[in-house]
C-alpha cells in the first residue's frame, strides 16, 4: 500500500492553500499538451488519463491529447517521454511496472531515477488472480494442479516487467511451481486470451478484470493486495488464500522529463490533484477497482519512487525474475 499518500485533514487543506498561491509558471501551458499512455487503450491506466485529461483542459484551458504508445512493458512509451523536451508539454502516465522493468532489465533507453520528474500520483489499484468459470475453485487447487503438472500451465501478463509479471513470478517463486510465462501487449489482450481459455490464469488489473468477473466471464480466485477490496469482499487476499507476504499494490502517475521547471511540474502536479479531486472521477475510479490518491508533493513523490525502485529490485531478487 502507498502509504505516504493517506495524510490528514490538515495535509489535504494545506495541499490546497498552496494550489491558490501564485507561484505557478507564468504563461505555461500556452499551447496543446500530451500524455503518453504506454499501454493499450482500455486498461485501468488509460482510464485514469482520459478521466483526468478531461478535468485538466478545464482548468488548464489548453487541449490535452491522450496518446496509447503500447509495447516492451511500458518501455517504449516511457522512452518517448524521457527524450521529449523538458517543457511540461509532454507528460507520461505508468504504472509501477516502470520500476518492475528497471529491476529486471540490464539495459534501458533511459534511467528511472535520473530521465524523469515526478509530477504526481493518481490513483492506486490492486492485482486480482483470476482463471476459468471452469477452472479450479481456490488458491490452493491451482497450486495443487501446477505441482501435479510441471511445466503444463500458462499465466498471462500484461507484459515482460509488468506488475502481473511480478506476481506470478513470485508465486512460483513462493510455492516453488513450475509454470510458463505468456506475455502480452497490455491487460485487454491477455484478458481475452483468458476469457478463451488460452491461459490457465494471471493476475489481472482491476479495471480490466472486475467487469469480466461481474459477467461471469472468469473467476476471482484471490486478490494480490494487503486487504480485500470494497468490490469484491467475499474474495480472499493472497495471504488469507494461503500465500504469507505476498502484497502487490501498484501505483498510478504521471512523470515528466527530466529537467522540467519546477514551477512548471508544480503547476501540472496541482491541476492533477485538483482533477482527482473530482467526486465523479473519483466514483468511476473506485468501479473499476482503484482508488484516487490523497495530493502528495512532487517532492514525496520522488522519494517514494526512489524506496518503490528499491522494494521492486528486492522482490526481483527473491523471486529471480528476469527478462522471457
Amino acid at each position: 500500500m502507498i502509504s505516504f499518500l493517506k495524510h490528514s485533514a490538515a495535509t489535504v487543506a494545506a495541499s490546497c492553500l498552496l494550489a491558490l498561491q501564485p507561484a505557478w509558471a507564468a504563461g505555461f501551458p500556452d499551447k496543446p499538451m500530451r500524455i503518453v499512455i504506454p499501454w493499450p487503450a482500455g486498461g485501468l491506466v488509460d482510464i485514469v488519463g482520459r478521466g483526468v485529461a478531461e478535468k485538466m483542459q478545464q482548468s488548464l484551458s489548453v487541449p490535452i491529447v491522450v496518446e496509447n504508445k503500447p509495447g516492451a512493458g511500458g518501455v517504449i512509451g516511457a522512452s518517448d517521454v524521457a527524450r521529449a523536451s523538458p517543457d511540461g508539454y509532454t507528460l507520461l502516465l505508468t504504472t509501477s511496472a516502470l520500476n518492475m522493468n528497471a529491476a529486471i532489465r540490464s539495459e534501458l533507453p533511459f534511467d528511472v531515477e535520473k530521465d524523469f520528474a515526478p509530477v504526481a500520483v493518481a490513483a492506486y489499484t490492486s492485482l486480482i488472480l483470476v482463471t476459468s468459470p471452469q477452472g479450479p475453485s481456490s488458491l490452493k487447487t491451482l497450486i495443487d494442479q501446477a505441482r501435479a503438472k510441471p511445466g503444463t500451465l500458462t499465466y498471462a501478463s500484461a507484459g515482460t516487467g509488468t506488475p502481473g509479471h511480478f506476481a506470478g513470478e513470485m508465486l512460483k517463486s513462493r510455492e516453488g511451481l513450475d509454470v510458463v510465462h505468456v506475455p502480452y501487449k497490455g491487460g485487454p489482450p491477455a484478458m481475452v486470451d483468458q476469457i478463451s481459455g488460452r491461459v490457465d490464469y494471471h493476475f489481472a488489473n482491476a479495471a480490466v478484470g472486475l467487469p469480466q468477473i461481474s459477467a461471469g466471464k472468469i473467476k476471482a480466485l484471490a486478490v494480490a493486495s494487503a486487504k480485500r477490496i470494497p468490490q469484491l469482499p467475499d474474495v480472499p487476499t493472497m495471504e488469507e488464500a494461503g500465500v504469507k507476504g505476498f502484497d502487490l499494490d501498484q501505483w498510478i502517475g504521471y512523470l515528466a522529463p527530466a529537467g522540467t521547471p519546477t514551477d512548471v511540474v508544480d503547476k501540472v502536479s496541482q491541476a492533477v490533484i485538483a482533477a482527482m479531486s473530482d467526486k465523479k472521477l473519483q466514483s468511476a475510479l473506485l468501479k473499476n477497482g482503484m482508488t484516487a490518491a490523497d495530493p502528495a508533493t512532487p517532492a514525496q513523490f520522488k522519494a517514494y519512487l526512489h524506496d518503490d525502485y528499491a522494494r521492486w529490485k528486492a522482490i526481483a531478487k527473491e523471486a529471480n525474475i528476469k527478462l522471457d
